[in-house]
């Protein structure tokens, strides 16, 4: 079992930064990958960045792609990913995942545990 809190998120200007974290429980962290969804009112959650359990392998949502930096540290049994360059329309509840898979990270189904949630606002 693996339980997930997340922390950082708030209000930020645009073209400001945030960085979320996620700490996990357990001590089969470093056999994870790990992703970052981020969900809209009424819209389903929608993937946005994923790395592998080694951190050797990572993937962003084209929205994203060289603003968003995700990273890890199995050490400390944390994920995080670094918000750069923040637009209106990152504003969403952002969520992070656990799952044991070597592929298809954009999948949110492949994920076995999440958080709850953190909230992102980026005003204008």
């Amino acid at each position: 079992q693996v339980q997930l809190v997340e922390s950082g998120g708030g209000l930020v200007q645009a073209g400001g930064s945030l960085r979320l974290s996620c700490a996990a429980s357990g001590r089969t962290f470093g056999s994870y990958a790990m992703g970052w969804f981020r969900q809209y009112p009424g819209k389903e959650r929608e993937f946005t960045a994923a790395i592998s359990w080694s951190g050797g392998y990572t993937d962003y949502a084209d929205s994203v792609k060289g603003r968003f930096t995700i990273s890890r540290d199995n050490a400390k049994n944390t994920v995080y990913l670094q918000m750069n360059s923040l637009k209106p329309e990152d504003t969403a509840v952002y969520y992070c995942a656990a799952g044991r898979m070597s592929s298809r990270y954009r999948n949110s189904y492949g994920y076995d545990y999440w958080g709850q949630g953190t909230q992102v606002t980026v005003s204008s």
